[in-house]
């Protein structure tokens, strides 16, 4: 049974699991079981290059970033299970026992983190009761949110990036992840204000 479970590689989804990775020491984090399913085949990072986005080399490309991010995770918080090349089928159940189904296997998980793209293609039967044309994007692209208020879809369920209603911008979707990771941090504390920074 993993405490949380992040579905997506992309940017929103590894930049959740590094600060929830980065509160390991922290008394209320280090009894939590963290997962991620790092599928990126979809990602709209695959196509990038940046050179306006904050503290990122000019001329790094979205596919150096989407792999150097798991090797950071991993090499950083290796208490992560990362879950490669799995796409998720179907949520089931609800708060506080959801299963997720993928295409190979089947995970238990008391919350999830719904950070995968927001193409109108997606289709994940245990949430499309939540979907809705997306607030910030124009009509002709089809894109779609979860509907959400301040990145929750209801009990137990997180949304991050651009699929929380967010523009496509990775400096807007890294902090749409690492939000939805204090908030997770502030409800394991018991509703303390939590968040986790490194100091030299």
């Amino acid at each position: 049974m993993y405490d949380v479970l992040i579905i997506g590689g992309g940017v929103a989804g590894v930049s959740c699991a590094l600060i929830l990775g980065s509160a390991k020491n922290k008394h209320f984090v280090a009894d939590k079981k963290i997962g991620i399913i790092t599928h990126q085949k979809a990602s709209s990072l695959q196509q990038a290059l940046f050179n306006n986005a904050y503290g990122i080399p000019a001329g790094k490309t979205g596919a150096q970033l989407l792999s150097e991010s798991l090797e950071q995770l991993s090499m950083l918080y290796p208490h992560i299970d990362q879950i490669p090349r799995e796409k998720v089928c179907e949520i089931q159940g609800s708060f506080p026992e959801f299963t997720v189904v993928t295409n190979k296997n089947t995970y238990k998980a008391k919350a999830i983190v719904v950070a995968v793209g927001y193409s109108d293609t997606f289709n994940i039967p245990g949430l499309m009761q939540f979907v809705e044309p997306h607030p910030k994007a124009v009509p002709e692209k089809n894109r779609i949110w979860l509907r959400n208020v301040d990145h929750k879809v209801s009990d137990g369920i997180y949304v991050a990036g651009n699929l929380a209603g967010y523009r496509s911008q990775l400096s807007i979707a890294a902090g749409s992840g690492a939000s939805v990771a204090t908030d997770i941090l502030t409800e394991w504390n018991n509703g303390a204000h939590s968040q986790s920074h490194d100091k030299i």
